[in-house]
């Protein structure tokens, strides 16, 4: 058996996310190749090499392919993909959205979210928000997935994988790009980050995500939120935790005002230690922290972001 992994990049370097899932791939074959699709990505595919355990990185390089369109990655990867019993995608934005396109032109049923390995077909991946765990065995004759990599550790990057450039594919005219806008910060990326402080209703307006902010710059931290809060415009959607926002798996995590919905609490399952402030002794979110305070948020704000400024 032989994986084929698309790798997560921005054309200039390579995701961590790319080497965790090189980590699952090994525990369902034993020879996994990795695709970097882009455009000026060369020096990617060199470094997705150093991959422990990767036998060969194949890039494809042109214009199209600059920012990953799903549609645009999917008719390469199923042009590419023959011969290999697994297709594996990381579970990013453009990995959930190209996966299953690939699916449908291979004509199998994907399997998304996984979590954990027990077999070269035999996954374990979450159900109804995360709340409930299935083990699935897959009887297609080729596995297309994609991975919740913040389950994985990543690969270590002491590998010297060959490196070859593929032709590229004709022009894909089904979709064009338009426009690209990203949102620049100081602070670490929340996918990535090792802490983040994340907020919720409870801290009620504009002033109370004022002071999260603060305290998440005191301790070098990224900022998340829930979606009610991302609903109510108190937060952008990037900021968004959980089953229809962002996958984390951070050191440490701060929740203050956060009631802890199922559909939050499935994006922060990989968390090392998760510590919650709420004034109410029944919140959910109590049921899945390390360490709970009841009590009103934006007070406790004030007091931590008071102390570390001493």
């Amino acid at each position: 058996m032989t994986a084929l992994l698309i790798a997560d990049h921005d054309n200039v370097s390579l995701k961590p996310s790319t080497a965790q899932a090189v980590s699952a791939a090994l525990k369902m074959t034993e020879v996994v190749d990795i695709l970097v699709a882009g455009n000026g990505c060369e020096a990617v595919a060199h470094e997705a090499a150093r991959i422990s355990g990767v036998r060969t990185v194949y890039f494809v390089d042109q214009p199209q392919l600059a920012h990953e369109t799903p549609e645009v990655l999917a008719d390469l990867v199923c042009k590419e993909c023959e011969g290999y019993s697994h297709v594996l995608f990381v579970g990013n934005l453009v990995g959930k959205a190209a996966m299953p396109r690939v699916a449908a032109q291979l004509d199998v049923s994907p399997v998304s979210d996984i979590l954990a390995v027990e077999g070269p077909r035999t996954f374990v991946r979450g159900i109804y928000a995360g709340s409930l765990l299935a083990t699935v065995e897959v009887g297609e004759p080729v596995v297309v997935a994609t991975i919740r990599t913040t389950a994985f550790e990543a690969a270590p990057m002491d590998g010297d994988a060959q490196v070859e450039e593929l032709v590229g594919t004709a022009v894909y005219e089904g979709s064009r790009f338009v426009s690209f806008q990203e949102t620049r910060s100081d602070r670490p990326e929340l996918v990535s980050a090792r802490r983040v402080v994340a907020g919720g209703a409870g801290l009620f307006d504009e002033a109370g995500f004022k002071a999260l902010e603060g305290f998440a710059d005191a301790i070098g931290a990224a900022v998340g939120a829930t979606r009610t809060a991302v609903d109510m415009s108190l937060a952008p959607n990037d900021w968004q935790i959980g089953q229809t926002g962002k996958m984390i798996a951070p050191e440490l995590y701060f929740a203050f005002g956060i009631s802890g919905a199922i559909q939050h609490t499935a994006g922060i399952k990989d968390a090392k230690v998760v510590v919650a402030v709420n004034n109410d002794p029944e919140a959910p979110i109590f049921q899945v922290a390390d360490y709970g305070l009841v009590a009103e948020a934006l007070p406790v704000l004030a007091e931590l972001t008071r102390k570390l400024g001493q």
